[in-house]
């Protein structure tokens, strides 16, 4: 899951406490061009208001109108209110009638958010970097959560639905110069939890972007302390070798998707050359340094490089989520 369907939920969790009514639907199983892929999350307030997106805008509308008689229905009934199935563009007119492209097909799974004690633990497991799985029971409504392991996928048997929550993919910079700051910007954008360690209080005083959290301590402290995992990436931009060998050093050792290092070839080479020789690092291990860091687009200013760091840093995130992707129109997701 993309950290976009737990902000869904933490929205739905804030609309409950606020005392309205909420509906979830998700995507358990699409065919053609649907837009969006299973395990996609919307919330519909009672009052039309919406998080989230299960067609990009194809089906929206309908499907408001649908949630919100589906939550008056439970109002008057509690019986009524049980998760239903509901299908999109069985053929081609109605595909048409909805802007499904391709003939495309939506199954969904709506219910009407009852509890939310789920949604609390989730959300906080989630937060520890933790992979949830839940599980819904389309009988009776009830929902479970699970651990969940790397690579699992979503589940729909027509009478469950299990879903896998992944922690929101995160970024540390060391360095908070000015290159840093574009970097965290940027990031922050496309939704990665931004923190940044620069000792150097020079630099890490003129840190003051908002979402953007300073981690204070030694680099290499920092990485280690933070347990990497395969939602973390990390790039040191210092050009210090004293700060950014040593936490490069634990980067390369941890489960971090992504470690990254700026420099040009020349210094990335005795960079390498110096880790290999005076560190325990495997050639696998100095195999896994992108440097210099980015793609290249023949970037020069610090917005320009910025741009090529994590348009790396997304393509291989992408890269490693399609690796684990089914066959398209697939029950599992």
């Amino acid at each position: 899951m993309e950290s976009l369907d737990l902000r869904v939920l933490a929205d739905a969790l804030a609309w409950k406490r606020a005392g309205h009514a909420v509906s979830l639907v998700t995507v358990v199983q699409t065919w053609g061009s649907a837009p969006r892929p299973p395990g996609a999350l919307l919330a519909v307030r009672e009052d039309g208001v919406v998080s989230g997106s299960v067609s990009g805008g194809c089906v929206e509308d309908d499907l408001i109108a649908r949630a919100k008689a589906a939550l008056a229905a439970g109002r008057q009934d509690p019986a009524a209110a049980r998760p239903s199935l509901i299908v999109y563009g069985v053929n081609k007119d109605e595909a048409a009638r909805f802007g499904l492209p391709c003939g495309g097909t939506l199954r969904l799974v709506q219910e009407p958010l009852q509890e939310t004690a789920w949604v609390e633990q989730l959300l906080a497991q989630t937060a520890e970097h933790r992979l949830v799985a839940r599980t819904l029971d389309l009988a009776t409504g009830r929902v479970t959560l699970a651990d969940a392991v790397r690579g699992q996928s979503m589940v729909f048997d027509e009478a469950t639905l299990s879903t896998v929550f992944g922690p929101k993919w995160r970024l540390l910079l060391i360095g908070a110069g000015q290159l840093s700051q574009a970097v965290a910007s940027m990031a922050s954008l496309l939704d990665f939890e931004v923190l940044v360690c620069d000792p150097r209080e020079e630099y890490a005083a003129t840190l003051d972007l908002a979402g953007v959290q300073r981690v204070p301590g030694m680099p290499d402290d920092v990485v280690r302390e933070m347990l990497p995992d395969a939602h973390t990436a990390i790039v040191a931009l210092t050009h210090d070798p004293k700060l950014d060998d040593m936490a490069l050093l634990e980067a390369l050792k941890s489960a971090a998707f992504y470690v990254g290092a700026l420099g040009s070839r020349r210094n990335q080479a005795t960079r390498k050359q110096r880790l290999a020789e005076h560190f325990d690092l495997s050639a696998e291990e100095l195999a896994r340094l992108h440097g210099p860091v980015g793609l290249d687009i023949g970037g020069r200013t610090p917005a320009e490089i910025a741009v090529s760091i994590l348009a790396e840093i997304v393509q291989v995130k992408n890269a490693a989520r399609l690796r684990l992707a089914p066959t398209p129109g697939c029950i599992t997701a």
